[in-house]
């Protein structure tokens, strides 16, 4: 059996079942990063047809999927179905533009190997995509996280200055201890607190509580 048909074969005992899934069933080609399958759900959501899916190639996912989150999770993603001591799952929020509604629409995302050759290079990835609708308290946190990872990726250079003594004084400020506070929590003089505390804001640029709360919720430092 060539790889061809038993893609085919795959795709169709997965389709056979997946519009009674409460999820996006969607299945991609890593070779080509081609979408191979979508479920009648998700074709009805993106308001096409898996003809014009496929024709899109790897711009399918900057097409409908936000552009800087679909270059950094799809790309990771398909590299990691190569690397055989990955995890077998990989769970990620999407934001996605569907004719649901207008703006974003979020998702939580899980990928796994659905198919490799005889020589276990993947050949299939199947996705589910749960939708996170804006009447649950969910899809505004995951809004969060995904402001927090734009921030993390857009200020990771700047944050990389920062000594370790440094991000421990950016942690306290961003709880708004004071200089003399934090020369007692990190067991520093007061005169030493202010000198780290002034550069810590002179390296970030950030002036105000709120910018240093930012890069402490957006580095995991609070």
């Amino acid at each position: 059996m060539t790889d061809e048909e038993r893609i085919t074969r795959k795709i169709a005992e997965i389709a056979a079942t997946a519009d009674q899934y409460p999820a996006v069933v969607i299945i991609h080609h890593v070779p080509t990063q081609t979408v191979r399958y979508l479920s009648e759900w998700g074709l009805e959501l993106l308001g096409a047809s898996l003809e014009e899916l496929t024709a899109l190639g790897p711009a399918f996912s900057p097409t409908y999927f936000n552009a800087v989150e679909s270059d950094e999770y799809m790309a990771r993603v398909f590299q990691l179905m190569y690397q055989h001591e990955a995890p077998a799952v990989h769970t990620f929020y999407q934001e996605v533009r569907t004719t649901e509604r207008a703006g974003w629409s979020y998702y939580l995302t899980s990928i796994r190997r659905l198919l490799a050759d005889d020589g276990g290079n993947p050949l299939l990835v199947m996705g589910l995509a749960i939708p996170l609708h804006p009447e649950n308290h969910f899809s505004t946190k995951v809004q969060r996280l995904i402001e927090e990872n734009q921030f993390l990726r857009q200020h990771n250079a700047i944050y990389a200055t920062l000594s370790k003594r440094e991000r421990s004084v950016l942690r306290l400020l961003a709880l708004g201890h004071s200089a003399p506070e934090i020369a007692d929590e990190l067991n520093i003089s007061e005169q030493t607190a202010a000198t780290h505390r002034r550069n810590v804001r002179q390296k970030l640029g950030a002036n105000t509580v709120f910018k240093l709360s930012q890069y402490a919720r957006a580095f995991d430092l609070i």
